[in-house]
């Protein structure tokens, strides 16, 4: 449950975490868990098929588009699934959660467990668990999960 302006959630999740976590390879690559990507961590091209190694690289234009494409798309599941009132760093960190662990391990998360029961700050602690990949420590995934929970955590300027 959200009344907050998408297109501001969406600008500080991109900007805050997903852009500097993910980068921008205009080329097909493999994620650590062997996944094949392309920009800033899509995993479809801009026809909607799977990334392999054969997808062509696509300009930095395209690259935004693929990344509002699948940023929209967390958002739209955050929204769906949170029955809460969010801030606009709140629902900014779970977007960027969604777009990096995907809908079903959010779905099924104690994390999202959590937000149901109004217990903000045991999910805000579950982002820390969130820091491997093929069952290893990844150190800039272990950062990404810290800034997650330190948006989540930050005090609404709104208020």
């Amino acid at each position: 449950m959200t009344q907050n302006d998408p297109n501001k959630v969406l600008d500080v999740a991109e900007t805050a975490l997903t852009i500097p976590s993910e980068g921008d390879v205009l080329h097909a690559y493999q994620d650590p868990r062997g996944i094949w990507t392309i920009g800033t961590g899509s995993t479809t091209d801009l026809a909607g098929n799977p990334v392999t190694a054969n997808t062509p690289p696509i300009s930095p234009a395209q690259n935004i588009i693929l990344l509002h494409r699948e940023m929209y798309g967390a958002l739209t599941e955050v929204e769906h699934d949170v029955p809460v009132t969010l801030t606009i760093d709140e629902e900014a960190a779970l977007v960027d959660f969604v777009f990096n662990v995907g809908a079903g391990n959010f779905e099924a998360s104690t994390l999202l467990k959590d937000l149901k029961a109004r217990d903000y700050q045991d999910a805000a602690n579950e982002f820390l668990r969130w820091d491997h990949a093929g069952g290893v420590v990844l150190a800039g995934l272990a950062r990404r999960c810290a800034a997650r929970r330190a948006l989540f955590l930050k005090p609404d300027a709104q208020a």
